[in-house]
């Protein structure tokens, strides 16, 4: 949530993440707006940063935390590293791939199945995520 809170600090929607792979700990939050790129949730930029340190794409035996549920692209990125375990926050009802609108790290059809376990803190998560939209509504209505 620590991680989060810096990307609400920088304007971002306040995810954080935490990637821990051979002993390397990567800690990122979203950088979307301030890089600006569409790409750039705290997962990806985690999963980059992991291999980059590693000098490789396999991210196997490798533990994702983050205080939101991965959506789609991130979902997606996370079994092309072939990442263990992804432990998260709140869930994502409108746009979640790790079992709420649909399970694509556990999808038997695809060639690498995840661990998963939501839900961890996720009151905590929720909220922070909540207020940070509620002030972005508040302000867009001054405005």
């Amino acid at each position: 949530m620590v991680l989060a809170e810096e990307a609400r600090r920088a304007g971002e929607v306040p995810v954080g993440a935490v990637l821990v792979v051979d002993g390397e700990v990567v800690e990122a939050w979203n950088v979307k707006e301030t890089k600006p790129d569409p790409t750039a949730h705290a997962e990806m930029v985690a999963i980059r940063e992991a291999a980059r340190r590693l000098g490789r794409w396999r991210l196997t035996g490798g533990t994702l935390y983050v205080t939101k549920e991965p959506c789609v692209m991130c979902a997606g990125a996370l079994v092309a590293a072939r990442i263990d375990r992804v432990v998260f926050g709140c869930y994502d009802t409108k746009g979640g791939a790790a079992g709420s609108v649909m399970d694509l790290l556990r999808d038997p059809r695809l060639n690498h199945r995840i661990e998963v376990e939501g839900g961890v803190l996720e009151g905590e998560t929720a909220e922070q995520l909540r207020a940070f939209f509620a002030s972005q509504r508040r302000v867009a209505e001054e405005n």
